[in-house]
């Protein structure tokens, strides 16, 4: 590769890397496997600009290509469950949140739909309180027990569960509807 190609390169890494590692550790839980795909994208630019394929919007290709990176790994972990989203469906029946989501393995649409619905879970999370991201976020994703959020927060254990229940009402709906308006369209 030549100086100026290499210039390039190191300047879309730069501009992207930091929106680019966000996306990502906001749908892949672990942060290692996180890396590991950011690097993988970066990897696949370096390898599209040796091999002279055009891309013409790069920050969109890069994302495209991370999309497609958290799909695969998606595709070999089991997804976590939100089991304390758990709500009742109009027959009584308990529904937990991955039961609002397609199966990874339900074909194409499927996996479509849970790519839209795993966005618009990141646009519900940046709608609730502050307090209420945090408790759920560190709870549901990172893993960590009230406990743990308590000691660390300084918040007694029943002043998160609250925060998380709230949290929980909110998220539910909103990917309801959106899980609705999807499932309509099939």
């Amino acid at each position: 590769m030549s100086l100026e190609q290499d210039r390039r390169i190191s300047e879309v890494v730069e501009r992207e890397r930091s929106r680019l590692r966000n996306f990502i550790r906001r749908r892949v839980p672990d942060a290692g496997d996180a890396d590991d795909i950011l690097q993988d994208v970066f990897y696949e630019l370096v390898e599209a600009n040796r091999l002279l394929m055009p891309i013409e919007h790069v920050g969109g290709w890069l994302f495209r290509v991370a999309r497609n990176r958290i799909t695969d790994l998606l595709r070999k972990k089991k997804p976590e469950l939100f089991s304390d989203a758990a709500g009742v469906d109009d027959d009584g029946e308990r529904l937990n949140f991955e039961d609002l989501l397609p199966s990874p393995e339900a074909g194409p649409d499927a996996l479509y739909a849970r790519g839209v619905l795993l966005d618009e879970l990141e646009f519900a999370l940046d709608e609730l309180p502050e307090e209420q991201r945090e408790v759920f976020i560190a709870h549901e994703i990172e893993g960590k027990t009230f406990k743990e959020i308590a000691a660390e927060t300084g918040a007694g254990v029943n002043t998160l569960l609250s925060r998380k229940h709230y949290a929980v009402l909110h998220l539910r709906e909103r990917l309801r509807n959106i899980h609705n308006e999807l499932m309509e369209g099939q």
